[in-house]
């Protein structure tokens, strides 16, 4: 197994995720979580150096200049960082974006350190996600933050348990296919606190995503309207008893105090 890069697959990624209401959905939480998360490491008014890894077409680095932030976009695919640039450029930000066509690893070696790392959707398509969390904690400056987003193994388990899918769950055939958007590697959540641990850093706030909406039957889904759906989501996407429910799960994490 290798880590997977995304080239040849923009418009698909862009059709089945980005233009869908679960990519609706996905945007909605993130950026409701970093809006009250981000005054935990922002003065009013300050801009950040944000850096947005595996940063595919560039959504969440598009709220984040619009917040006046700068920013830097690392993406291994060629095809995903062009499709991204020629986005991002055509809008009007107050610094120039920075884009670097580098995989995830090679980023230390820079020796560059931000107020903000993004990491959404990332770790689950990669080799050895625990090294990988160590290296964002050495692309994040002391007093910043990680926004780490993952799929959750958990989720995947319980909603192949409700199509009665026992079989494929006894021979654990959770990983997606070379052309499919399921990843290659579902992280059990229970790893990935420990690698965190292990990091040095600490996850001080949590949010789940798609916490229902993948579990709705289809005519329930289109009996309501993505307003109403993605209200309620943003309504349980932190409530104790759902959260881990989610399909991504949310951490914000920091440095662990010494």
């Amino acid at each position: 197994m290798a880590d997977r890069y995304f080239d040849q697959m923009g418009a698909h990624f862009a059709r089945k995720i980005y233009a869908s209401p679960k990519g609706a959905i996905r945007l909605a939480v993130l950026t409701h979580d970093l809006q009250e998360w981000l005054t935990d490491i922002q003065e009013p008014e300050q801009s950040l150096r944000v850096l947005d890894v595996g940063a595919g077409l560039g959504h969440i680095s598009e709220w984040l200049l619009a917040q006046g932030h700068r920013l830097t976009l690392c993406e291994p695919s060629t095809e995903m960082l062009d499709a991204a640039r020629e986005h991002l450029d055509a809008l009007p930000s107050a610094y120039p974006v920075e884009y670097l066509h580098l995989p995830l690893q090679d980023l230390p070696a820079r020796g560059e350190r931000y107020d903000l790392v993004i990491c959404h959707a990332v770790l689950e398509w990669l080799v050895d996600p625990a090294a990988a969390i160590k290296v964002l904690q050495q692309l994040c400056l002391p007093g910043g933050a990680v926004s780490l987003a993952f799929y959750n193994r958990d989720a995947l388990v319980y909603k192949n348990l409700i199509k009665g899918q026992f079989r494929k769950l006894e021979k654990n055939q959770l990983a997606g296919s070379k052309r499919s958007l399921t990843p290659q590697q579902p992280l059990d959540p229970r790893e990935v606190n420990q690698w965190i641990a292990q990091s040095g850093l600490t996850a001080q706030q949590q949010s789940g995503i798609r916490v229902f909406y993948d579990y709705m039957p289809a005519e329930f889904q289109l009996q309501s309207t993505q307003a109403q759906i993605i209200e309620n989501e943003l309504l349980y996407s932190r409530h104790p008893a759902y959260r881990n429910l989610g399909r991504y799960l949310h951490y914000w994490l920091r440095h662990a105090p010494r």
